[in-house]
């Protein structure tokens, strides 16, 4: 049997791109701090909203080949050479937002079995055998049905890996504090008038903000900044990141803040007394 790394971190996530965002800063400490880092992606992201004008002719399967060459130059920019598509590129499409008619094709992540489709995820978990897992909240961070049927895959998997023979051992949820998320408006607002997006965003539109004694862990990736932002600049249909690097902007063209350091629930796990700095607190470094 091949030995594993010592520490080892899976990420699920709905979407290229929604790993980089979230993310970003996590995945490239770790990765150059010699920790396995994989990520799967659920979907290829077929029914997002192109920004760029050259290249809004891309739809459906041309727009997900696109994206997966996205996610391959993003990773690339992480450092992360382990990234996967659930059960191979293509399996489940992209459910488009809530509410709307594609949430109902067949072949959308939105109706599929959550059991299969966590079985698959599992068989993963069982050759990885990560200590730590990040995914969304139940809620998917802000309503899209493929984050929510993420979590729901996510959460699934981890109790089937635990009757196959692997327990994992910490499980995060994304999130970000609100006063964290306020103060970085309030910067937005007063540090940056030429900003090139519209500045008209609130804190209600930042997915994943909680009140801040539900965060957990912090983890410092400002030495990992330009990692970060560089990653989302690789997904150049879905974001558009300004100059310095200190904001973006998804199709809506509202300006968000681009956090460095990023923020975590422990949702499985003993919960710590005082807020983590690291996502591996408390775990023997064994295979």
């Amino acid at each position: 049997m091949t030995e594993l790394p010592a520490r080892r971190l899976l990420l699920v996530h709905a979407h290229p791109d929604d790993e980089s965002i979230n993310n970003g800063a996590t995945m490239a400490r770790y990765a150059a701090e010699g920790a396995q880092v994989a990520l799967v992606t659920c979907t290829l992201g077929e029914r997002g909203e192109v920004i760029p004008p050259q290249l809004r002719h891309l739809t459906g399967a041309a727009l997900g080949e696109w994206r997966l060459r996205e996610l391959t130059a993003a990773m690339g920019e992480l450092g992360v050479g382990d990234f996967r598509l659930l059960g191979g590129a293509g399996r489940y499409a992209d459910s488009g937002m809530m509410g709307l008619p594609d949430n109902d094709d067949p072949a959308a992540f939105w109706q599929a079995d959550v059991d299969a489709a966590a079985g698959e995820l599992a068989g993963t978990i069982l050759a990885l055998r990560p200590q730590v897992l990040v995914t969304y909240d139940d809620h998917g961070g802000y309503g899209h049905p493929d984050h929510i049927q993420a979590h729901r895959v996510a959460t699934r998997a981890v109790e089937l890996a635990d009757r196959a023979g692997w327990s994992v051992p910490k499980v995060y949820w994304n999130r970000l504090p609100r006063s964290v998320v306020e103060a970085a408006f309030a910067r937005l607002a007063r540090e940056l008038p030429d900003l090139p997006f519209d500045r008209s965003a609130a804190v209600a539109d930042v997915p994943g903000v909680v009140d801040d004694e539900r965060i957990t862990t912090e983890i410092d990736g400002r030495a990992y900044a330009a990692a970060k932002a560089a990653a989302m600049r690789a997904h150049a249909t879905q974001i558009e990141v300004a100059p310095d690097g200190g904001s973006f902007a998804l199709s809506n063209e509202l300006a968000q803040p681009l956090f460095t350091t990023e923020y975590y629930e422990l949702v499985r796990g003993p919960r710590p007394r005082e807020r983590e700095t690291d996502l591996f607190a408390g775990i023997e470094e064994t295979p």
